[in-house]
């Protein structure tokens, strides 16, 4: 196995085992509240103003040979990053080799699958949901309203809502159902139930759940790099994914 290999099997396999959450199961709706946008004054005063996150944006000119590859891997036409690198990403360049390893993994399992959008940030947004992180969730929300995903389901999501307490929903069938209980207890739960792991698998097939897992695992990896560096959403934008009230 080589180094590259080494890394991405290392981070994800314990980032999507370990992750830890906070959120109550038997949550109903009205327990939750917004918070709105983000203001000024909630900013920490560690965080830079460049990167809006606890370390500076990486400079391409301050990089070597190896670093300039890593930065132009990403800051390219249709990477999501073409006018430059931001958030998460922008804190991993960093460590260029780290960065530039985990490219192929993002391209993969958010583009490069059978899976349509719709059902990648279906999966990304419930993964976000299990683990509480704002910042992900209010970046994949609106990307999966452009994608298709019903309103109704978002909220089924970003509520946390009972599976086996709700009647029929368009869009809402066994494929959606199925990721959603599969990414659940992923994130949350000590290990797949062998019913919900055999649902996913009858549905997608082997490769298909492995690419699934990866996906979660890789944003279980992205919601840890937005905690370390405590990056946040800018000034003015919503604040999308509810918290519990106190």
């Amino acid at each position: 196995m080589n180094a590259k290999s080494l890394i991405i099997g290392t981070l994800l396999t314990l980032l999507a085992l370990n992750t830890k959450i906070e959120v109550n199961v038997n949550a109903a709706e009205s327990d939750y509240r917004m918070l709105g946008q983000q203001t000024a004054d909630t900013i920490p005063e560690d965080i830079e103003a460049d990167s809006m996150a606890r370390l500076p944006q990486v400079q391409r000119n301050e990089l070597d040979v190896v670093g300039q590859n890593a930065f132009d891997t990403y800051v390219s036409p249709g990477t999501g990053y073409g006018t430059g690198l931001r958030g998460p990403i922008g804190m991993l360049m960093h460590s260029p080799v780290l960065a530039e390893a985990l490219f192929d993994v993002r391209q993969r399992v958010r583009y490069g699958t059978p899976k349509d959008q719709r059902l990648t940030e279906l999966i990304i947004i419930s993964t976000a949901r299990e683990i509480n992180n704002q910042y992900e969730y209010s970046a994949h929300e609106p990307l999966a309203i452009t994608a298709g995903l019903e309103q109704e389901i978002i909220d089924i999501v970003r509520y946390r809502k009972d599976l086996n307490d709700l009647g029929t929903i368009d869009g809402f069938g066994e494929t959606e159902q199925t990721i959603v209980r599969f990414t659940r207890e992923l994130v949350s739960e000590a290990k797949v139930s062998a019913e919900v792991f055999a649902n996913a698998v009858a549905i997608f097939g082997y490769e298909g759940v492995a690419d699934i897992t990866g996906l979660v695992g890789y944003y279980s990896f992205i919601a840890i790099t937005l905690k370390a560096f405590d990056v946040q959403r800018t000034v003015g934008s919503e604040l999308l994914l509810p918290v519990l009230n106190n």
